[in-house]
Order: C-alpha cells, then structure tokens, then sequence
C-alpha cells in the first residue's frame, strides 16, 4: 500500500498543506520581477477571437445547484478581469486580479475537482474561468507560463463538448495560478462578461495580427484496459500566414491518455478502439 501524503491524512493536515503552499506562493510573488498587468480600458479596436461558455451545463449527476451558484461566482469575477491590458513584457495573473473568493464576499459553495474527485466548495467554478480565458489565448501569439489541468482523469461524459478533450485548466488559490507572458510588441486584452446563460470572452489586440491561430485535435478515441476506460487524443496548435495561407508552424499542445471515470455506457461506442 503505498504512503499517504501529509495533505491526504486528515482535513486538518491537507488544510495545514494548502496553508503552506499559500505562503511559499506569497514569497514567490514578493520577489518576482515580473509586471504584472493592472491595466484596465476601454475595447481595443482589433477583435482577435472570441467565445462563450455555457454556464449551467449537465455534468454528469453533479447537483445542479452547484451550476446555479457557479453562475453567481463567475459574474462576481468577470469584472475583476475584464478589460485588462496585458501590455509588452507583462503577465497577466488570474489569482492576481481575482483574488480569494470568501462567502463574505458574495461566492457561493460550486464544483470543485479535488485529487480527481467532484467536490464542492466556496468560490468552485473558477476553473469555467480559466477555461475560457486559455481557449482565447491558444488563438493568440501570448506565452502561457503558468498552466495547470486534471492530469490523468475524463471526468465527466461529453454533453454538447464544443472544446477538445485536454484544453481545460486546473487552479486553486493562490498556488495553482494561470498566467500568461506578453512577449511581443503589441497590447492584447481580456474582455470577459456574463449573460444569463453564458461566461463570455473576446481576445482583443491593438492591431491587426499577421497570422492566423487554429486548434486541431486528431486521433480522439477511447479504448478499454482491462476493466478500465481511457480517453486519448492530440492536440495541436496550427499557426497560418493571413496573407499567403501558408502553414508556419504546428506545434503539439497536449496528447492525452486519460483514465474515463463515469460509466462506459456514456461512450460513443463509434469511438472505442482495440487497445
């Protein structure tokens, strides 16, 4: 059997772990060097992607009470962060901006993934956020320097999936951030809002951008080891010249090999393959 870790023995020692890793972050932060983007205006002219999410989405036999409260805690952050230039040399932070989300200031128990369990707690449906804010990044020439996702595990079956399978992103404050690095020339920025239905995003730039930025999954399949079920696929980015049309880079993004934790009669049986 193996050891358990210190932050798996008891409530109180994964608390005492959170709280440690909270502060070793806090350090980091205090001697970093970088800038960090602070800077709120008005839409900048050139719109470079946008999408929108649907908020209160069936997964799996999640309470669907979580997705209500979620859509209080998305439109409690959204205004933190929309607008938000993130000019040449800056990153962007999401628990910069963000900050903690404590029901003293509105948020509300939502689903958490914990150890790649469903779980709730206060301030869940961050990573909805997160989500949206990664897929108007890949569209883009930013560098993203701090990422985190649910290694390893196919929660939930595919109810209207409209994103590839391995583009989500894991975050818990502070330690777990999403950033993203400004190495170029121009200025980009967030605008991110909610309606009743959806957590919407716009990528914008200051100008017009000479190439075109496309996401790609290939060899999307499940197949069966043993009792168990894992999801693969690849995903590439696909980098295209707007004037010539010509392919200037592919770069491989992330190819997954994920264990299916819901029932297999929720898999597409067209989709299962021999090991």
């Amino acid at each position: 059997m193996a050891r358990r870790l210190f932050c798996e023995i008891s409530p109180l020692t994964y608390k005492i772990s959170v709280a440690k890793m909270r502060l070793i972050r806090h350090g980091k932060k205090l001697r970093s060097k970088k800038r960090f983007a602070m800077t709120k205006t008005e839409p900048l002219p050139i719109l470079l992607y946008s999408y929108k999410s649907l908020i209160r989405r069936k997964l799996g036999k999640v309470d669907m009470t979580l997705q209500e409260n979620k859509a209080i805690n998305l439109s409690l952050a959204a205004p933190k962060v929309n607008g938000i230039v993130i000019g040449p040399g800056e990153t962007f932070s999401f628990w910069q901006l963000v900050g903690s989300c404590p029901k003293r200031r509105g948020y509300r128990e939502g689903l958490t993934i914990t150890a790649g369990t469903p779980t709730s707690g206060v301030g869940g449906g961050m990573c909805q956020f997160t989500n949206l804010l990664h897929w108007l990044t890949l569209h883009s020439p930013l560098d993203i320097t701090e990422h985190h996702h649910h290694d390893g595990y196919d929660l939930f079956p595919d109810y209207g999936r409209q994103i590839p399978f391995g583009c989500g992103t894991s975050i818990l404050y502070n330690y777990l951030d999403y950033q993203v690095t400004n190495n170029t020339t121009d200025s980009f920025q967030f605008i991110v809002y909610t309606n009743e239905t959806h957590l919407c995003g716009e990528l914008r730039v200051n100008r017009s951008q000479p190439s075109a930025y496309h996401i790609i999954e290939e060899d999307a399949h499940f197949v069966r080891q043993g009792e168990d079920y894992y999801r693969r696929n690849r995903i590439f980015q696909r980098v295209v010249d707007k004037t010539t049309g010509n392919e200037q880079r592919r770069t491989l993004l992330k190819e997954s090999n994920a264990k299916v934790l819901y029932d297999a009669e929720f898999i597409n049986p067209d989709s299962l393959r021999a090991k």
